[in-house]
């Protein structure tokens, strides 16, 4: 998992395709409709390479996220005090910052393809929340981590 900024629009699982002498990385119509980002605008995108092995020609489990451009000038920081671990090339990368059974309240943003609701935390990390509408803040459990997106339950309206 590759550091992700504060400023993390959306992030998605996506497939890089040819077309002619260009690359397209396809952005779900949802991320238009929920209002992650806008036709015409400019953004820096980040492509996180598969970290199961697998070849990249199934895109089931890769992902891609779309970033507003930022300054990134200046050093790599992990946003808080959390352990962090080095990544297949070599870079620090920090671990989630949400632990299997934690509570904390959270603000959900958007709804995911599914219908769960999608919260981020800090470093723009993701928390998805079954039965959650955009606007309410929760207090909900982490019931499952992964590195670059958690599952929670609402304990708390």
């Amino acid at each position: 998992m590759v550091e992700i900024t504060d400023s993390l629009a959306c992030l998605y699982t996506g497939r890089v395709e040819s077309r002619g002498d260009d690359y397209v990385v396809t952005v779900p119509a949802s991320e238009i409709e929920h209002g992650s980002v806008s036709v015409g605008e400019t953004y820096r995108i980040a492509v996180l390479d598969r970290s199961d092995g697998e070849p990249s020609a199934a895109a089931d489990d890769g992902a891609a996220s779309s970033v507003p451009d930022a300054d990134a000038s200046g050093p790599p920081s992990d946003g808080g005090d959390r352990p962090t671990s080095r990544g297949a090339a070599g870079a620090v990368q920090p671990d989630p910052p949400v632990s299997e059974g934690e509570v904390r309240e959270v603000t959900i943003e958007t709804l995911g393809d599914k219908g769960d609701g999608i919260a981020k935390i800090e470093r723009g990390y993701v928390v998805i929340v079954p039965d959650a509408e955009p606007g309410e803040e929760p207090t909900v459990e982490i019931t499952s981590v992964r590195e670059n997106v958690s599952f929670a339950n609402v304990v708390e309206e």
